[in-house]
């Protein structure tokens, strides 16, 4: 698996690129992803963050994790009507790019009592299931992302991740 790491220059601190991509590579190993894919995940700022929530969404707001997918199908970050990606003519499964806010996850790990660690597994966990095809916006498809989520999470803590 190939996963592509970027961390905002701006940031003044973040975890390790090789745990970042450790944490991912668990992530899909447990989703039985093609040992074929390639994974972009980016850690930003809040201003960075924010300006892609308006950009593609349409909200004026900070949050914690985007997540483009470039598989087929419907997805929240597909503008209706934008035509599709154009994926390389290669045998590598192009997943799409997970981007989380640094600062959001350390303020979320503050209010949730628990290592700054722990948080961006949880977000890293969360924007991969989003490209993966998970989403929460009804009751059912949400209990079933929490508990994938929490499922993954487990067996990545379990791993000393």
């Amino acid at each position: 698996m190939e996963i592509n790491v970027i961390i905002d220059e701006d940031l003044d601190e973040s975890p390790e690129i090789s745990w970042l991509q450790g944490v991912a590579e668990q992530v899909l190993t447990a989703e039985g992803v093609d040992p074929q894919s390639e994974l972009g995940l980016v850690l930003v700022g809040q201003e960075k963050v924010q300006q892609l929530n308006l950009t593609y969404l349409g909200r004026d707001e900070p949050t914690d994790v985007l997540a483009f997918s470039m598989l087929p199908g419907p997805s929240p970050e597909k503008e209706a009507g934008s035509p599709p990606f154009v994926l390389p003519p290669d045998s590598i499964s192009h997943l799409g790019e997970v981007i989380i806010s640094y600062p959001q996850a350390v303020i979320q790990a503050a209010e949730r009592r628990h290592p700054v660690r722990k948080e961006i597994a949880i977000l890293i966990i969360h924007g991969i299931l989003h490209l993966l095809g998970y989403d929460h916006d009804r009751p059912e498809p949400e209990q079933q992302m929490k508990t994938r989520e929490e499922e993954i999470l487990e067996r990545i803590e379990e791993e000393g991740y």
